[in-house]
């Protein structure tokens, strides 16, 4: 027989940021807690609103499976005695696990014979199972916790009621002294308690008291009456996923309805409309058929449509005073003159152990000009470069992004243009800030491009020469971002960037203006940053479905470029199966290995005079032939050329001895295979790949 069980925790308001994870870790931990108890189930359903999180497992064993278990006991000399009787360890043994001794066999394990019994162990009925069901409440953790009253437990939010039912039967669970019953809450305001009748009846049984548990189903009735209300009125309304989500999570039974705003508001950038309406006040924007902004906003209300005006007035004052607002900042600020906004940051504070913005705008100017050099941008493009980085922190003292923190960056763009900059200076100084997650939008234009990798490396590199590293899950200055942003940026570009030139790049700014980094040395911690920038790499390739060991390979060395280690990596990839790929790295890495353990005595060139046989000629040629325009060539053909070493390799350490007594000729063998090793470098450290 299957039976229904239902676990709802009841709570006050929940984060809406908080419910779906809650709800997916509830499900997890329960189904790992059948999982364990070794009561199957088929399915587990989820339900989720701001003041509940609650799952639903369908199809419940009605009791464990029996098993039989088997035993070890005492050694064998231990169990019997000299007469061949059992000992009253042997006894006390078979007397713990229920048996009689007779039942007592020895089995071999690791060289000595033990005691042994099989017993069988009853499986218990889901119903006791499951009056341990409280630890998968006690487990639950949370990115905040919280406690109530005099208690010692924490939870995301004081729990008010829990609901436990094996299909019609109450399963007696308790947390602190709220014991489970089968009272769930309606709706706070439009619905009253209600007594489940059973486990299954559960959904149907809150809808009654206006309360949609089921969350997919909540978000669909968003949707429907969003798209309702469009065609009604022939809008486009924007409809985002991740505030669809929050405001899914923020309500019980959602009621969707439309507001308007003055026309004269709309005077204001776009985005500052869409930040107050969507940021702010949770709504969706609304466009014409041409994508043109109107006054008129839609919300989701917490309840039925009655009294609806009322709502709809409420909110509208509300959006009224912040685009009131909005609209004084926006007005204000264009009286301030660029300049005198970046004099104002001189006195503001990047962090008080690094120094001001204003000093981090200069580091920027010239380590962007740097890497701007580097990456090819054009006389005009370093000029406009130039001009972004110092400037492109000043809206952060304007009343708008004052206000409204999400802005900053997109303000500065639109006063910039206003002030008359061109159109690459300002669009630098909003995609500076790109991009802003892990798979967000990267900068567009190479200005930008090159102003943001700028001043992400300049952050990292000046909280690391200030000893404030991430670690663990902890990075409160988002470091990991910004390193993967960098990486993501020169591999969108194309551009040839390595860590090292991320380190010259400082370098260079530091050799320029040594008083800009007075609280921050190039040379603290810079190892650590540049192997924390290629862990940001390792983890994009591992993310990408990359082996392991060919992850390992690659960014073994931080001379090449993040465009070339991901190139690298696919030559690799795509090798891997190759008939002869064991063989090739074999004789590649053999050579690697050796060079390595010789680097001190390299020379500075092969001396063909001191070959003693035929196999270091042939050696010594095919390197020269292999090393011309090596390095123009792309890594698929440096491959198949590394590959052609193959045979001269094999021919060589079967005829040569490098390590020999006599110095020179050592000397001068360890050379010709660190040139060989040093080709195989394109390709990180070959001796990391799995070839056994």
């Amino acid at each position: 027989m299957k039976h229904t069980f239902l676990l709802e925790i009841g709570l006050e308001e929940i984060p809406a940021h908080v419910v779906t994870p809650s709800v997916k870790q509830l499900a997890s931990r329960m189904e790992d807690f059948l999982n364990e108890s070794r009561l199957s189930f088929d399915e587990i359903q989820t339900f989720s609103t701001p003041r509940r999180l609650a799952v639903k497992v369908l199809g419940l064993a009605d009791k464990q499976p029996d098993i039989k278990e088997e035993a070890k006991g005492p050694a064998k000399k231990i169990a019997v005695d000299d007469q061949g009787n059992w000992s009253k360890a042997a006894q006390g043994f078979s007397r713990g696990q229920g048996v009689d001794p007779d039942q007592i066999y020895f089995k071999e394990f690791k060289g000595t014979e033990y005691a042994y019994v099989e017993k069988s162990i009853l499986g218990k009925s889901a119903t006791e199972v499951l009056k341990d069901v409280d630890q998968v409440i006690i487990a639950m953790r949370f990115p905040t916790m919280m406690r109530w009253s005099t208690n010692e437990f924490e939870f995301v939010r004081p729990i008010r009621w829990i609901a436990c039912l094996l299909d019609d039967e109450v399963i007696p669970v308790q947390i602190l002294k709220i014991k489970a019953d089968r009272i769930s809450a309606g709706h706070r305001f439009l619905g009253q308690d209600v007594s489940l009748a059973n486990a299954n009846g559960y959904p149907a049984s809150l809808l009654d008291q206006m309360v949609v548990a089921d969350a997919c189903k909540r978000k669909k009735m968003i949707r429907s009456q969003i798209h309702e209300i469009a065609h009604k009125n022939e809008w486009q309304i924007v409809i985002d996923e991740d505030l669809l989500e929050e405001v899914n999570n923020l309500v019980e039974y959602p009621t969707v309805f439309a507001g308007s705003f003055d026309e004269q508001y709309l005077s204001l950038p776009d985005e500052v409309l869409i930040t107050s309406m969507k940021d702010h006040q949770r709504f969706f924007y609304v466009l014409d058929s041409n994508g043109k902004m109107l006054p008129y906003f839609v919300s989701v209300r917490n309840g039925n449509d009655q009294y609806l005006k009322n709502v709809v007035v409420g909110n509208e004052k509300v959006l009224t005073a912040r685009l009131e607002d909005a609209r004084f900042f926006y007005e204000e600020d264009q009286k301030t003159p660029i300049s005198a906004s970046v004099e104002r940051l001189k006195n503001v504070m990047f962090h008080d152990k690094i120094g001001t913005i204003y000093a981090k705008m200069q580091r920027v100017t010239e380590i962007s000009t740097f890497l701007g050099k580097k990456v090819g941008l054009s006389a005009d493009e370093l000029q406009d470069l130039k001009r972004a980085a110092q400037i492109y922190k000043f809206d952060i003292v304007t009343e708008m992004v004052g206000e409204f923190a999400e802005l900053q960056g997109v303000m500065g763009e639109i006063y910039a243009r206003l002030f008359g900059e061109n159109e690459n200076t300002a669009a630098a100084i909003k995609e500076s800030y790109m991009p802003l997650g892990s798979e967000s939008e990267l900068p567009q234009t190479n200005v930008g491009a090159v102003l943001s990798i700028a001043d992400k490396i300049d952050s990292i590199q000046s909280f690391f020469a200030a000893s404030m590293l991430p670690s663990g899950s902890n990075d409160p200055y988002a470091l990991r971002r910004q390193a993967l942003g960098i990486v993501r940026i020169a591999l969108a570009k194309k551009w040839k960037l390595s860590v090292i030139d991320l380190a010259n790049a400082i370098d260079s700014a530091y050799q320029t203006e040594q008083n800009l980094y007075e609280n921050t040395q190039p040379d603290q911690n810079q190892v650590e940053w540049q192997e924390f920038i290629m862990g940001r790499v390792h983890q994009l390739l591992v993310d990408q479905g990359y082996a392991y060991d060919i992850v390992n390979t690659v960014v073994a060395t931080k001379d090449n470029t993040f465009q070339q280690i991901f190139a690298a990596a696919n030559v690799l990839t795509k090798h891997q199966s190759d008939l002869e790929f064991k063989q090739n790295i074999e004789a590649l890495t053999r050579t690697v290995r050796l060079a390595r353990k010789g680097q001190a005595d390299v020379q500075p060139e092969v001396k063909v005079d001191l070959f003693e046989n035929n196999s270091e000629k042939a050696l010594h040629t095919a390197v020269v032939a292999v090393s011309k325009g090596y390095g123009d060539k792309d890594l698929e053909e440096k491959y198949v050329a590394l590959t052609s070493l193959r045979q001269p390799i094999s021919n060589y350490f079967d005829e040569t001895m490098v390590m020999v007594d006599d110095e020179s000729v050592k000397n001068n063998r360890l050379t010709q295979l660190d040139a060989i090793a040093r080709l195989t470098y394109s390709f990180g450290a070959l001796d990391n790949l799995n070839v056994k």
